[in-house]
């Protein structure tokens, strides 16, 4: 161990302790450093600083996450800015997204707000239909039909799990196909 890493092993001892000097003395050290570090992963000066007091605040409110056992103080610090650094860099592409979706979901300028409440209306009455025809069924019918388009299985899953033969699925769906069909068409 050389003489600068017994000297972080000691700052870090008397941290652990609540020392603040000692703190200020390893912020003294690596402020610049880490600030260096941060600011090549993030490319932007005011989240490299973010990062880097987020760092130093770990270290002041968990310092017993160092483990001198596992290697020096600086490549365990510098390693915790780092992957700070990437986390940041991570969030902020997550935000960029969601603002970016979110200003995909905005009506375009001019559209007539009208179209989209009739459409939702017309959605809505469309699903209580379905729903209402879907009651009307046998169950045993209705059964096969929720477990492939409402439970996604496979015509096999349905014949594995209710015990029936395959061919009794695919008769049973598309009976039940053409009685939806019927019972929508009258009703327009």
């Amino acid at each position: 161990m050389n003489e600068a890493d017994r000297a972080d092993l000691e700052l870090h001892r008397r941290v652990a302790l609540g020392d603040g000097e000692a703190f200020e003395a390893l912020y003294r050290r690596y402020a610049g450093v880490a600030y260096g570090l941060a600011r090549r992963v993030t490319a932007q000066e005011a989240l490299a600083q973010e990062v880097v007091q987020d760092a130093f605040l770990a270290l002041w409110r968990a310092p017993e996450a160092y483990d001198p056992a596992r290697g020096p103080f600086r490549t365990f610090f510098l390693s915790l800015v780092h992957h700070r650094a990437v986390d940041a860099v991570r969030r902020e592409q997550r935000l960029r997204d969601r603002g970016e979706r979110a200003a995909n979901l905005e009506p375009p300028v001019g559209e007539d707000v009208a179209e989209g409440v009739v459409r939702d209306a017309d959605l809505e009455l469309r699903r209580k239909r379905v729903l209402a025809a879907l009651d009307e069924l046998p169950p045993e019918q209705r059964t096969v039909l929720e477990m492939a388009y409402f439970g996604g299985a496979t015509q096999t899953r349905i014949a594995e799990e209710l015990g029936i033969p395959l061919g009794t699925v695919k008769t049973r769906t598309l009976a039940a196909m053409r009685k939806l069909r019927r019972a929508l068409e009258q009703e327009g």
